[in-house]
């Protein structure tokens, strides 16, 4: 490539050779080649940009889809003695982060391992939950439901249980 300028009445003129089968090129031809370009970059651009932007990060995504499975569980599997985070059977063992405190409760690992094997009148609801007498009669969950709940669980009692009226739905 070659760039060609020469002065013509006071003004400088560029002109760019690219090879020398090509007609030299002025500067206001480049510029429209230039925006030619970008014309066909900009969508492709646009959208890397959309992609790696926080709105559409696939992490909060994966985590949003991962609550509200752990919401549909809880749903199905606590909300009976846990409605809104309280306890019909127990009243001092609610899921707000006071009474999950006291009774050292106050972690998803711990949470975990009590919906897994159950404490006191809690049942465990885990697939090896053992003594029988101590787990659920009803359907067993898997360890990454159970994980999920713990998550749920956790994040709620952290709010203060924020989401009661949508458990009602």
């Amino acid at each position: 490539m070659q760039i060609l300028s020469a002065v013509s009445g006071g003004s400088l003129q560029l002109q760019v050779k690219v090879n020398a089968n090509q007609a030299p090129l002025k500067l206001n031809q480049i510029e429209q080649v230039q925006k030619i370009h970008f014309k066909n970059l900009a969508p492709p651009l646009v959208a890397a940009l959309v992609a790696l932007s926080p709105i559409c990060n696939t992490s909060a995504l994966a985590q949003t889809v991962d609550i509200q499975r752990g919401a549909t569980l809880f749903g199905q599997a606590c909300i009976g003695c846990h409605d809104g985070g309280g306890n019909i059977i127990q009243p001092g063992a609610t899921l707000f982060t006071k009474d999950l405190q006291r009774n050292g409760v106050d972690t998803e690992e711990a949470i975990y391992r009590v919906t897994y094997f159950g404490k006191g009148r809690m049942p465990g609801f885990g697939e090896s939950c053992t003594p029988r007498g101590q787990c659920t009669f009803g359907p067993r969950l898997k360890e990454d439901e159970i994980r999920l709940l713990a998550e749920f669980v956790k994040l709620q009692a952290d709010q203060g249980w924020p989401n009661k009226s949508s458990n009602e739905d």
